[in-house]
This record gives structure tokens, sequence and C-alpha cells, in this order.
């Protein structure tokens, strides 16, 4: 009787072999997919570079479940993004240093502000029919030098620490300005007090939870009002490396991109709150800077440091501002007559077209 030999494999006896390899070759392998230089050594490949965490192209950081872990990974793409922005930075000015002169223009980044949408009110200042507005305006005067500005600052009822405190900064921002509290009086009474005593604007500076959020800035004796929100208020004291306190010189104004006629006539009532002869040797300097219809507020002190560069320092405070409504006359909330009111809804629907 034959018999045939079958070989027997592992398999059958229900056994697999499993390739073990060591760490250090796991390690070498990893290296090898993610690309790093390795080095040989013994016949053990050896890293030199560090680990680069290295994701697929689907990876997304909201699928990791552990917090701390999201974060970590978060900042590291983060941080990883941001060295390839510089490198290619340094790059182009490379490559721009060694075209020299036939280097092709640096390119405009697309912004809201710069796509702004034409607007039919755009003030041409070179025009007739602008420069003999403002001859006959009610700023006029200031602007010829014949009436010299005066303030009266004043608050809401009851007004807490920060609110007092910002007034008081603010009245040694403006010239010739002084700070009284309301005491329960109506506006339509201060009003004709004001008047009485030779002041040329009344300011009042409501609040909300202890924070500054309203301003009304009354043009005396016949107007206008502007109503404006206040948001993004920094006293002296929570600016980082600010200046000694201004002194009491008269400050320059600078009045930014008030290009319409609304925003003209808003410049000029920010512009007559100052005398119109400033104390350059104080070197002080008044910002209203409009973008995107939010007025940004800035004090600054410069000096020179050569004929070419200028330093500035800022001496605060600061805080943001938006128009709300800007009413003809004096303050009169039940029966005035507004020139213009903000309608979020109807203006806002297209994120190009601005105000001011």
């Amino acid at each position: 009787m034959d018999f045939t030999e079958v070989p027997v494999s592992d398999q059958g006896k229900g056994k697999k072999k499993k390739n073990k390899k060591t760490k250090k070759q796991k390690v070498s392998e990893e290296g090898e997919a993610r690309g790093d230089d390795i080095d040989t050594k013994d016949g053990v490949k050896m890293e030199r570079t560090e680990p680069v965490t290295v994701f697929p192209p689907t990876f997304s950081v909201s699928e990791i479940k552990n917090k701390q872990r999201r974060h970590l990974m978060f900042m590291k793409l983060k941080q990883d993004k941001r060295k390839q922005k510089i490198m290619l930075k340094k790059k182009k000015k490379k490559e721009r240093e060694a075209l020299g002169d036939k280097a092709p223009p640096k390119e405009v980044p697309k912004t809201i502000e710069n796509q702004r949408v034409y607007d039919e009110t755009t003030v041409d200042p070179d025009d007739e029919e602008v420069k003999f507005d403002e001859e006959t305006d009610e700023f006029a005067a200031y602007f010829n030098r014949l009436t010299n500005p005066k303030v009266l600052i004043t608050t809401s009822d009851r007004p807490r620490g920060r609110t007092v405190r910002f007034c008081e900064q603010l009245a040694t921002v403006i010239p010739n300005a002084h700070v009284y509290y309301r005491r329960g009086l109506a506006l339509k009474r201060i009003i004709p007090q004001c008047i009485a005593r030779d002041f040329t604007y009344l300011m009042v500076i409501n609040e909300d939870r202890k924070m500054p959020n309203g301003l009304v800035l009354c043009h005396l004796p016949d107007g206008p009002t502007a109503h404006f929100k206040v948001s993004s208020v920094r006293l002296r004291k929570e600016i980082k490396r600010r200046g000694k306190d201004p002194t009491a010189h008269h400050p320059e104004v600078i009045l930014n991109n008030f290009s319409t006629r609304l925003g003209h006539s808003i410049g000029r009532l920010f512009a007559a709150l100052f005398p119109q002869d400033p104390h350059f040797v104080g070197r002080q300097v008044a910002t209203f800077h409009n973008q995107r219809d939010f007025i940004f507020f800035r004090f600054h002190r410069y000096i020179f440091k050569n004929e070419k560069k200028v330093g500035i320092r800022e001496l605060g405070p600061r805080f943001t501002l938006k128009l709300r409504s800007l009413q003809k006359g004096t303050f009169d909330s039940k029966f005035g007559e507004y020139e213009w009111v903000l309608k979020r809804h109807e203006m806002d629907s297209c994120r190009r077209k601005f105000q001011l």
C-alpha cells in the first residue's frame, strides 16, 4: 500500500507566527514614512531630526475627542502654518531683491474697505458747493477762529467710578472742557443753562452695567446733535507702554476717511471741539479714524528721532464710536427732526457699503 507524505504547515495547528520587530526598527520605519533624514549605525537606523506631525489629507482637529490634545494639535498646526508663511515671505523678499527694478509690483490684499461700494454723496474737497457750505454752516466761526470752543461734559444719573474717570480723562484731552454731574436734571433744563454760560458743546456720557456705552454730542446753541454708541473703552491705566499724562497744550486734530456728506458733517462736528490754533510745542495729536463706519479715537504724543524717523507714544484714553443718529437742532427726543438715523437691517444689507 502506497503512502503519500503531506507537508504540515503552521496554519494547521491553529497558530499564526507574527513577525516581531524591535522598537528601533519600528521607529526607523515610521521615520522613513515621514521622510525624515536617517543615519545608519551598526545596522540600526537612527533619526536625525525631530518627529514631524503628519496627518491624513482628510484629517480635522475637531475629530479629536480629548479637549487638551485637540487644543495642542490646533496650536501645533497654527504654528506650522505661521512658519510656512514666514518662509514664503522671506523667499519672495529675496526674489524681489534679486530682480531689483524688474520686480513685479506688490500685490494689494483685498479688504472690505478697499472694495467699498461707491456712494453718490461722496464729497470732493475742491467742489465749490462744498466750500460754500463750509463757509456758511454752524462750524464756520470755529474754523475762522472767531469762536473758541467751551465744552461741558456730564454723565447720566448716578454714574459709577469707571464712567467718572472716563469723563475726567476726556476733560484733559479736550481743551477748555469742564466736568459737571447731572444731579437728576433733564437735558432740556441743562441746555438753556449751558447757553447762558457761553458753552458751545454739551457732551453726555451714558453708561450701562457700570460701563460707558453711549455719547450724546450737542452743538450749542442751534445744534446739530449726534448720538453715538461707545465701545472698547480703555482708560490710561489699562494701556500698555503708555506715555506721561497729557499737558495743557492744544493738540493737533487728524480726521481720516470721512468722505461722504454725512461723514463730512460728523468730521467737522469733532474738529470744532478743539481750538484751531494747535500748540506744536506740545507734540500732541488727537485722531478720529473712520473705518467701516466705526470711528476710532486715539490720543498720541510724537517725538522726532532724526530727520526721517518719528516715534509716537499713546497717552489715552481710547474708545470706539458708532453713529446712531444725527438730529437737527439741540437735543429733543420726542419732537426733534432727524437728518439721519441708523436702520441696521436696511443699511447693513451690503457689507461693502458705508455711510460715513
